[in-house]
């Protein structure tokens, strides 16, 4: 079967994408069709900007398939500080809704993706016309707002070993998957973006994930973290 682009996708089918979504069990349909008629289907190859701090937030995106990082990235040192890793299914772009019209941060395609381009107009109308998208929404702002408190108190209050450890305990539920021995993290994470996500170097956190490692609480597996059950442990 040939690959077909994004711009080829039907309205059935973008309707389907947004079916499948977190957000897709909670809508009706009317709903799902509206937002599937105003969307556009976009391709991005890993490491393309999405958007970049300083555009117009004039949009919502749920991803089809692929990950996004969201961060933000200093103008004078290019540093970047990872905020969030998003995955197939969640919807990224919610300032949009109520941000000055300029987007703060930067979303940048993790791995090869595909998203749902969604005009914040449309979205709004669909919020207006759907009470069950308007708790949604409504609950991922929270809980994104939620998440990100508990990283600035982790910041005050945590040093670097305890940051990560509360890390990989996240995104092993967040992104974990059972395997053999324990639960894998299903994300590649090289290690700077671990260190920019936890506030540190990626020389400190080599050595900490190094020392969990020799500990047999985690393995590396195919550039991706396995977090050991105490059973597999034991035995190292």
């Amino acid at each position: 079967m040939p690959h077909r682009r994004a711009s080829d996708l039907s309205a059935a089918e973008r309707a389907e994408i947004l079916r499948e979504s977190e957000v897709g069990a909670c809508l009706p349909e009317e709903t799902l069709v509206l937002l599937a008629r105003g969307a556009e289907a976009v391709d991005y190859r890993r490491r393309r900007f999405i958007y970049r701090t300083g555009d117009t937030a004039d949009a919502l995106y749920c991803i089809a398939r692929g990950r996004v990082k969201i961060c933000l990235i200093d103008d004078v040192t290019a540093r970047e500080a990872v905020i969030d890793i998003v995955g197939p299914g969640a919807l990224f772009g919610e300032s949009s809704l109520y941000s000055a019209g300029v987007r703060e941060k930067c979303a940048i395609a993790y791995e090869q993706a595909r998203l749902l381009r969604i005009p914040a107009g449309v979205y709004r109308e669909g919020m207006a016309s759907s009470r069950e998208l308007y708790d949604y929404t409504f609950r991922m702002v929270g809980q994104r707002l939620s998440r990100a408190e508990r990283r600035v108190a982790d910041f005050a209050l945590d040093a670097i070993p305890a940051r990560l450890d509360k890390l990989l305990a996240d995104l092993s539920e967040r992104y974990g998957r059972t395997s053999p021995g324990g639960v894998l993290i299903d994300l590649p994470l090289p290690h700077r973006e671990i260190a920019s996500i936890v506030g540190s170097t990626r020389e400190s956190v080599t050595v900490r994930l190094n020392a969990l490692r020799r500990a047999g609480i985690i393995d590396f597996v195919d550039r991706k973290i396995l977090i050991k059950t105490p059973a597999a442990s034991a035995v190292v």
